[in-house]
Formats: structure tokens, C-alpha cells, sequence
């Protein structure tokens, strides 16, 4: 399976938070999934931080790069499935995410129950 994590997956993960669920844990830890983080996800984050809204440990960058996750890149045609989504969600971060996974074939795994309107690439983490 090819995934695509939401950011507060990601950053679950990378925490070990308990609040992240047994399924998140074994999707994204199953050797046989490919697991992709967007470069929007990070633009969310850093944005968030720089914020304020968001704290994240020194050593963020680091854990990330240890991880195997794919990454992906924000590409036009991305841009253009966001405008082909119908409007289940008002995020602009999510939506894009969303919008990245319909249009490169990937599951976008989520603990947000308003992402399973969009049919079945989306995947609950709950």
C-alpha cells in the first residue's frame, strides 16, 4: 500500500504518542507500505511553529531523517486536483494534502473523520 500521511500523523509518529492509534502505528510501521510525507505537511509545520501554535523537540529534523518515509513534492497538477475536491473540508493544508493523494494514487491516512467524504483513499486512522 502506498500512503500518505495527514500532519498530525506524522507528527504522532515521530513523538510516540499515545494518542496515535494501533491501525496509524501498523500501516505506517509495515515494511511492505511505502509511506510518503508531503512537502506540504512540512510547510504546515513550519508555518505552525514559526506561529507559535505549535512546539516541536530540537531534534525534529533529525527524527525525520530517520525515518524511511518517501517524500513528496507539491506539483501543479496537485495545485489543480484541489480545485476538483468537493468542499468536505475548509483547511487549505488539508485539502491540498488530500488533493496530492487523490492525484499520485495514494492513500491518505487521517485521524479526521470529515476526510472519509472523499471516498476510498482515504483511510482512518480510528
Amino acid at each position: 500500500m502506498r500512503i500518505l500521511l495527514d500532519t498530525r500523523i506524522l507528527l504522532g509518529w515521530l513523538a510516540d504518542s499515545p494518542s496515535l492509534t494501533a491501525r496509524a502505528r501498523e500501516l505506517i510501521a509495515n515494511p511492505d507500505n511505502a509511506v510518503f510525507v508531503s512537502a506540504v505537511t512540512l510547510w504546515e509545520i513550519w508555518l505552525k511553529q514559526s506561529l507559535g501554535k505549535l512546539r516541536l523537540p530540537s531534534d525534529f529534523e533529525e527524527r525525520l531523517a530517520g525515518e524511511s518515509f518517501e517524500r513528496l513534492p507539491l506539483l501543479a497538477a496537485h495545485t489543480r486536483e484541489v480545485a476538483l475536491l468537493p468542499w468536505h473540508h475548509r483547511d487549505p493544508f488539508d485539502r491540498m494534502l488530500i488533493a496530492q493523494a487523490r492525484a499520485s494514487g495514494l492513500s491518505f491516512l487521517t485521524a479526521d473523520e470529515v476526510g472519509a467524504a472523499y471516498g476510498d483513499f482515504m483511510l482512518l486512522a480510528g
